[in-house]
């Protein structure tokens, strides 16, 4: 999983930076890896991508809801974004974290949903009818 982080009217620190790393990163265990990581490195892209805004709204207010913080992951062609508007920076970025963890499980459930319904109807298919019977030759 690759994290991008951009700073808006806001100096970016290395506090800032390894506290959006530390809570974007830990929403790698919601997603489900399509492909083995020895396969993407040798393909040379990263199939999950994270991009994470932070700042302050405008420069003039002190108070207030003035931090704002924005995510955007891009997993197999689908984009969960999610945006919060907070008083504190770190609120925010906590904010943005849960509602991508519960898109992220959302996402993922469906995915999986979609495919045991799918493999409950090939089974169904491939039964074969009671009244059928298969003569072993001796």
């Amino acid at each position: 999983m690759r994290i991008k982080i951009k700073a808006t009217n806001l100096r970016l620190t290395s506090a800032l930076r390894s506290y959006v790393q530390e809570k974007i990163g830990g929403l790698e265990k919601f997603i489900q890896q399509p492909e083995s990581k020895e396969n993407l490195s040798k393909k040379g892209k990263d199939p999950v991508e994270v991009w994470v805004e932070i700042g302050k709204t405008t420069h003039h207010h002190h108070k207030g809801r003035v931090f704002r913080a924005e995510g955007q992951v891009k997993i197999l062609g689908k984009n969960i974004r999610s945006e919060s508007v907070q008083e504190d920076l770190h609120l925010a970025i906590d904010e943005v974290k849960d509602e991508l963890q519960r898109e992220l499980k959302k996402f993922t459930s469906k995915k999986v949903s979609v495919y045991k319904r799918t493999a409950r109807r090939m089974k169904d298919l491939v039964r074969f009818s009671p009244l059928a019977r298969i003569k072993r030759r001796r």
